[in-house]
């Protein structure tokens, strides 16, 4: 059985980390989230799609950034919304 790759996670190296650990989309409209994501294209902190207003999956989708990571404190993962793939780190 062949092994599926993911070329984004395989040429992305740096981890950019959140500036601030709050959603920048849902601060605006004082809404609340669960947990955050951290979007390695551009650095922008949105939330999960288990909080109300998923965020995070409608930037990726609207911009094309494909790699996120988790904002939350000691998890070590990325995600690739382009491929659908997992990477621990």
């Amino acid at each position: 059985m062949k092994v599926k790759t993911c070329e984004h996670l395989d040429k992305w190296k740096e981890v950019i980390k959140p500036s601030e650990y709050a959603c920048e989309e849902c601060k605006k409209t004082d809404s609340a989230w669960l947990h955050l994501r951290c979007c390695q294209s551009c650095g922008t902190v949105l939330c999960c799609d288990s909080s109300p207003n998923k965020h995070a999956s409608a930037h990726a989708s609207e911009t094309g950034h494909p790699i996120t990571i988790s904002a939350e404190p000691n998890e070590r993962w990325a995600w690739c919304y382009a491929d659908e793939r997992l990477l621990r780190y």
